[in-house]
């Protein structure tokens, strides 16, 4: 409903994550299910104590000559001695330093969890939570709607891509990181929460979300006029592929003249299972390119099959297109085999590596970035579509609003449109 108004030796474990976390926590998972069961055994195993011990000289293996350590050690104890609410706790004081010198990077991505919230983060990647269904992630240091999944309490609430989300049932969301809040929005199936969201930078919403559990398939087919083959993924999770070969196997009976590829607010998911679906359009070469520190790059060439090589597609992409949506929409507009049609897309091109440490809390630093094959960085800018559409959606009003006609979805009519050119 939409009313307006340390110590010890790091414990490694590296994790490739998405830079943006899903709320709708099943998908959230899906990417991470194998390795999150591992994680959980070290958080588990890990300790739970913190040790507080003035070591001196005591340095990073890359210690700086501009920082003076004894000055950190000096507020420690004014703030021991001096503060009005005493005793002060050592161990918050540890994990609110260390969450400080996280911040000073200034990356929204790069996150320190304490114990508890490792904990919770980690069993968030099992998929065993329920939600809202949609992702969200930060823009511009905003919580912003990256999109609501088809048919999930979010889009049925009335949530849209873009949507900033200034409070969670009345609390401010300023300066919360992309995991706090979702710690917040995430709950049983059943309850609710109202999400205060800024939409277009002009009208204030309090939308009210009732919690489910969410299941969406990730592949919709259809044909649609003049033998045009319209495929809808809305993320790529682990059950994409097998979904996305079946109906390509019912789509290529058809033999179809042209195809529609709707990838609208795909939040991403697998990075594999976006390599292969984009590698179904490509003869040879590289799909997606990771770029580390020091100009070191890797690339993930194209593999399988080639079953869609020379098919007349367009891509619909809007600002609710991020990550690995965006990995296939900027492989197939750089190799020239199919038009991008649509909206800006969201810009969310980071990687994450997730590292428990020793009293059971974890960093997740940003560890690369991801290019498209011609080198184009996605993070922060996405992809811009060949064919800029100022709007996605009209209506019908001469039909009542429950009508299947009602919406009138102008980014197929466009494709469509540019097919039987």
């Amino acid at each position: 409903m939409v009313s307006k108004q340390t110590h010890g030796q790091l414990n490694k474990r590296n994790i490739i994550v998405w830079a943006v976390l899903m709320v709708m926590f099943a998908f959230a998972g899906g990417y991470l299910y194998g390795s999150a069961k591992g994680l959980q055994k070290e958080l588990l195993n890990a300790q739970g104590d913190v040790e507080i011990t003035k070591v001196v000289d005591l340095y990073s293996k890359t210690r700086s000559e501009k920082v003076d350590f004894d000055q950190f050690w000096d507020v420690w104890d004014m703030l021991k001695e001096k503060h009005v609410d005493q005793p002060v706790d050592d161990t918050q004081l540890f994990y609110g330093a260390i969450e400080g010198l996280v911040a000073g990077l200034d990356d929204p991505y790069t996150v320190y969890f304490p114990p508890k919230d490792a904990s919770d983060f980690v069993e968030s990647l099992s998929g065993e939570f329920e939600g809202i269904g949609a992702e969200i992630g930060l823009r511009e240091s905003q919580l912003t709607v990256v999109a609501p999944l088809p048919d999930s309490p979010a889009m049925q609430s009335g949530v849209k891509p873009g949507d900033k989300i200034l409070k969670i049932d009345g609390e401010d969301t300023y300066g919360l990181s992309v995991e706090e809040a979702v710690t917040h929005i995430r709950g049983p199936r059943g309850t609710q929460v109202v999400l205060g969201v800024l939409r277009d930078e002009a009208e204030s919403l309090d939308i009210s979300i009732t919690r489910d559990t969410i299941n969406v398939p990730t592949i919709r087919f259809e044909m649609k006029e003049n033998n045009i083959a319209y495929m809808r993924i809305s993320h790529f999770n682990e059950d994409t592929l097998s979904e996305f070969y079946t109906a390509l196997d019912d789509m290529l009976l058809e033999t179809p003249d042209g195809m529609i590829l709707d990838l609208r607010s795909n939040p991403g998911g697998f990075l594999d299972s976006s390599v292969m679906v984009a590698s179904e359009w490509v003869d040879e070469g590289s799909i997606v390119l990771e770029a580390f520190k020091d100009d070191k790059k890797e690339a993930y060439m194209r593999k399988g099959n080639k079953r869609l090589l020379g098919m007349p597609t367009i891509v619909l992409v809007d600002g609710g297109t991020a990550s690995g949506s965006e990995i296939v929409a900027g492989a197939l507009q750089d190799y020239g085999v199919a038009t991008i049609v649509g909206e800006q897309t969201f810009g969310k091109g980071s990687v994450q590596e997730f590292e428990v440490l020793p009293d059971g809390s974890a960093i997740k630093i940003t560890i690369a970035k991801w290019l498209t094959p011609l080198g184009r960085e996605i993070n922060g800018i996405g992809v811009e579509p060949d064919i800029i559409l100022d709007e996605m959606i009209s209506f019908d009003e001469s039909l009542p609003e429950d009508h299947e006609d009602y919406i009138i979805d102008l980014g197929v009519q466009k494709a469509l449109e540019l097919l039987q050119q």
